[in-house]
């Protein structure tokens, strides 16, 4: 079993205004290789901008192999649901359950 983690950064667009912020995370599992992606989606769930904010949580697992598709379903305890899906470069094979955290900045 492996720990990682890893941080980020990201903006939400809801109601015509932008919000950055933060993200960070933990995963536990098997993972094997290194990979960079960049992640685009859509939230749902939102009734006020703070609900965003939250630990998500993801159970899953992926492969990538030079170049792919990476994905995640991720749902907050405010029930936020977020839907994300981008490229992924390198070599990697995981199963895992992921928290991560998301903080308005």
């Amino acid at each position: 079993m492996l720990i990682g983690g890893g941080a980020g950064s990201g903006v939400l667009t809801y109601r015509g205004r932008v919000y950055p912020f933060r993200v960070s995370g933990l995963s536990f599992g098997i993972t094997a290789g290194a990979t960079v992606g960049r992640l685009a989606g859509r939230a749902s769930g939102i009734r006020e901008v703070r609900d965003f904010a939250g630990t998500y949580t993801s159970v899953g697992g992926g492969a990538a192999l030079v170049g792919g598709i990476n994905g995640a379903h991720l749902r907050n305890e405010k029930g936020v649901t977020i839907v994300l899906q981008g490229p992924k470069a390198g070599m990697e094979f995981a199963a895992n359950l992921s928290a991560i955290t998301i903080t308005m900045r």
